[in-house]
């Protein structure tokens, strides 16, 4: 299938569309938005693909669910190509709902459904975990990291980026709705800074205020000062490394993480207060919490002015970060480029409601693109221009010998 893009309606070639990024990585703010779907080239896994591993993997959880109309039959007893899947936001909200009201209600006639359904949530979870896993040996060791080839799309697009960035500009936040380490992994085989809201060294506890802190070369000069030397990153679902206790979120070292984490995928207990849970309640819950901060600092962002947000990965299925992203689109400044492997430009239809609402817009600010596999997420990085050092001097030189030759040739 060949790369499509459209841009407010208007087709645009590769060219043009490489043009267009190089525009709007000059933007005073740059942000990127991943999805799931950015790390199955590291080693994770799509929605799809992770609720077909906890359908085969725990069937009898699986079949418990359909039973008691938490997901439909075709999600579970349909054949693997043709099965559906549910909103695993959605699910996880509901699940936490029922146990809620069910424990209440407890009796000996409900007790074995209220352990099934324990069992159910933790096999759920299981899932979720395994899938933002990756490979097992990044998490002991960094070497291991510093040479993986499946995070190169990841460390490219931290380098372009940041390289990008002009003398005085803000450094790019990268928002996620992953658990994965990912970026986080990549940016310490650069050996790039990392601000995602959490302070310490032994007890690294979540200070919100963080974020407005930068970090700068105190000894860069003319070319040196282009780039930056941090990003900015919001785990916007959470991450498979915090953990709250007290009232308190902490953040851990992977290498201390790792055990609890495998531990609970093969069948043990879930590691204590682990902030892996996809459920859609989170967001009313933790307003003024962490992930309230997060969902707030990514709202904010899209308001600034001059701003761009570079999509990958993401299928659109969080409505609430559609609904935060379609709302910002009234600031006139914001440029939004969303690579989407699944984009149908012949039937608008097929595509995804927030799609739809966003190809429906036909504004210049929007840009779709699609077309597999061209639009996947290491696609998306080769798309993006290449570090390139821009010194003011040298400009100034260029521009005089530019007017000197228009000169002469006059």
């Amino acid at each position: 299938m060949a790369l499509v893009a459209n841009r407010g309606g208007v087709k645009l070639e590769l060219d043009e569309l490489k043009t267009h990024l190089a525009t709007v990585l000059r933007l005073e703010n740059v942000g990127v938005l991943l999805g799931a779907g950015a790390s199955v080239g590291a080693g994770g896994q799509t929605v799809k693909q992770l609720w077909s591993q906890f359908v085969d993997n725990h069937r009898a959880s699986a079949d418990a669910l359909q039973t008691w109309g938490f997901v439909s039959s075709s999600d579970v007893h349909a054949n693997p190509a043709e099965r559906t899947t549910p909103n695993i936001e959605r699910l996880g909200d509901s699940l936490e709902i029922a146990c809620i009201e069910w424990t209440r209600q407890a009796n000996a006639s409900n007790a074995a459904a209220i352990s099934l359904l324990h069992t159910a949530i933790a096999d759920v979870k299981r899932s979720v975990t395994r899938a933002a896993m990756l490979d097992g040996a990044w998490w002991r060791d960094s070497d291991a990291v510093r040479v993986a080839a499946q995070l190169a799309a990841h460390k490219s697009l931290l380098q372009k980026i940041t390289s990008a960035r002009q003398p005085g500009q803000p450094s790019p936040w990268f928002f996620t709705t992953n658990y994965d380490l990912a970026i986080e992994w990549a940016a310490e085989a650069i050996e790039l800074q990392v601000l995602n809201g959490f302070q310490g060294l032994h007890h690294r506890r979540f200070s919100p205020q963080s974020f407005d802190i930068g970090l700068r070369n105190t000894l860069a000069r003319g070319e040196a000062r282009f780039g930056v030397q941090n990003i900015y990153l919001a785990k916007l679902h959470g991450s498979l490394t915090w953990s709250e206790k007290n009232g308190e979120l902490f953040e851990h070292a992977a290498y201390s993480s790792f055990a609890g984490l495998r531990g609970f995928i093969e069948g043990g207990a879930e590691p204590e207060r682990t902030m892996v849970f996809p459920r859609a309640a989170k967001y009313v819950e933790t307003v003024g919490f962490i992930l309230g901060e997060l969902l707030r600092r990514f709202s904010e962002f899209l308001v600034r002015p001059q701003t761009a947000l570079l999509i990958s990965g993401y299928g659109f299925g969080d409505e609430h970060l559609n609904r935060i992203l379609l709302s910002a689109l009234q600031n006139p400044t914001l440029q939004v480029v969303a690579y989407l492997p699944e984009l149908d430009l012949e039937n608008e239809q097929r595509n995804a409601r927030a799609v739809q609402n966003l190809l429906s817009l036909r504004s210049p600010n929007v840009t779709l693109v699609g077309g597999h596999p061209e639009a996947y997420f290491d696609g998306f990085v080769a798309h993006l221009p290449d570090p390139i050092v821009y010194d003011e001097q040298a400009l100034r030189i260029r521009d005089l010998l530019r007017q000197k030759a228009a000169g002469d040739q006059a």
